[in-house]
């Protein structure tokens, strides 16, 4: 595993132990059942973050790729390469974590009720 990769998972571990200690501090109440389980919109807020990173990166390696281009001698070839590869391993990354969620939602759609 080189270095990029092992930065993105520590960085989705971290998320993960986040969501479980955000799961386990929320208790429902039981005089209380229409009351909503704050984990789902912490959930979200985290997912939208992922992936509002994962677009600033692939925007990042597209400016750098055009700046290469374009013969901009502040950018170098190598500064453009790591940021698309930056960008390629994000994306993999959450193309993974979607097609875990898939997954796992048509898993638990065949549950029996």
């Amino acid at each position: 595993m080189n270095i990029k990769s092992a930065a993105l998972f520590s960085e989705m571990q971290a998320m993960a132990r986040q969501a479980r200690q955000l799961d386990q501090s929320v208790t429902l109440p039981s005089e209380h059942p229409a009351v909503t389980n704050s984990s789902q919109a912490d959930f979200a807020d985290l997912f939208k973050t992922a992936l509002n990173n994962v677009n600033g990166l692939q925007k990042r390696s597209s400016e750098l790729a055009t700046a290469v281009e374009m013969g901009d001698p502040r950018v170098s070839l190598a500064q453009a390469m790591i940021a698309g590869q930056k960008s390629s391993i994000a994306f993999e990354a959450t193309v993974q974590v979607r097609n875990k969620l898939v997954e796992a939602y048509k898993e638990i759609m065949q549950m029996p009720v």
